[in-house]
């Protein structure tokens, strides 16, 4: 029962999420794709909303006594009990389906505005222009700004600490010359 919520999840949420971490240069391509991928969600959701009706329609307490009709049984209000618990939890499972649906749905019309954008941006000032603006783009990635980050503070603190300790290599003699204890040299004043 699990398996299949967590594959749905996977095959909703993270193909948005890819499509829009990739950065192709062509915005048009990417929302046709995400266009694709949202006709997709709207069908399973179409077959989401039929099979809960569907449920709606089992879960009624005279449909649920003519399921067990021909059956015969010592206990049968267990056995509608049953069947009813076994229907409440299909429908459960569905309506949470239905909130992931909706919001994958939301998260994938955002992704189609921002790529329509990118698309009219890309046809308003020509993609030669937009690529060339990227560039550097690689450059400026997350992993080498923190590497940048974590080297910039390696320096800094030594040269903190060369700082003070030149500081205390003048300091020194200074302080030894000044000292009560260096007074204990056989000289009396």
């Amino acid at each position: 029962m699990r398996f299949p919520m967590l594959v749905l999840i996977v095959l909703l949420v993270l193909p948005a999420w890819s499509v829009l971490a990739q950065n192709n240069g062509n915005a048009a391509e990417t929302a046709a794709h995400l266009r694709s991928q949202l006709s997709e969600l709207q069908d399973r959701e179409a077959e989401i909303k039929i099979r809960l009706q569907d449920l709606e329609y089992e879960l009624k307490p005279e449909t649920i006594e003519r399921h067990f009709a021909g059956v015969g049984s010592v206990h049968p209000e267990e056995l509608r009990e049953a069947r009813r618990k076994q229907l409440q939890i299909e429908k459960d499972r569905l309506v949470a389906q239905m909130n992931e649906i909706a919001q994958s749905r939301t998260k994938l019309e955002s992704a189609i505005s921002a790529a329509d954008a990118q698309a009219y941006q890309q046809s308003a000032l020509g993609a030669a222009a937009i690529k060339s603006r990227g560039r550097l783009a690689p450059l400026m990635t997350t992993t080498v700004l923190r590497m940048g980050a974590i080297v910039f503070a390696l320096l800094v603190a030594g040269l903190v600490l060369l700082v003070s300790h030149k500081r205390r290599l003048a300091a020194g003699p200074r302080a030894v010359e000044g000292s009560p204890d260096s007074d204990k040299g056989g000289h009396t004043p």
